[in-house]
């Protein structure tokens, strides 16, 4: 064996880490490779499959999730770099069987169609209104840009996100 192979088949693989997340009020603790997305931990350990896996970079917004409140892509987030944090999924909204209010909302306006974007646009939505930087169409428009709709429902989305920060019908 040369002496390069001879190296390469002595290294061994990572040990796996363990990471504790608080996902959608309860405490989760997994023993994940170093490389696992909070994406892949989501659908692939928990079997939370409303986080949808689109583009895989970043580009599409279909794997937003709320990272202690704050709309993050969950595609790009490395799960042991959250350890400890609280993470809300698009599972993880409606409370005692009552739909978070942009849920509603997006019912209301049939603000889906195909509805793979949906769990993305609803907690990018979510974090939006958190933030409290929109007030107008344009500024929501702009402030969701980072999520994409291949259907082109983005009228609806901005009425339901209105209707959410108690601006719309």
């Amino acid at each position: 064996m040369s002496p390069s192979r001879e190296s390469a088949a002595s290294l061994t693989k990572p040990a796996p880490l363990s990471v504790t997340l608080r996902i959608n009020g309860e405490s989760r603790t997994l023993s994940v490779a170093p490389w696992t997305t909070l994406l892949d931990l989501l659908r692939n350990h928990l079997d939370l499959t409303g986080t949808k896996k689109g583009c895989d970079h970043g580009q599409c917004g279909a794997c937003t999730v709320l990272i202690d409140g704050r709309r993050t892509l969950s595609c790009l987030t490395l799960a042991v770099m959250k350890d400890g944090a609280e993470i809300t999924t698009i599972e993880g909204l409606a409370k005692d069987d009552e739909l978070h209010p942009l849920q509603q909302a997006f019912i209301d306006h049939d603000a889906f169609q195909c509805g793979y974007c949906t769990p993305g646009q609803i907690c990018s939505g979510v974090g939006l209104i958190a933030e409290g930087r929109a007030k107008t169409k344009d500024e929501i428009r702009e402030l969701m840009s980072g999520n994409i709709c291949r259907c082109g429902a983005y009228p609806n989305i901005v009425g339901a996100i209105e209707q959410a920060m108690g601006g719309g019908r």
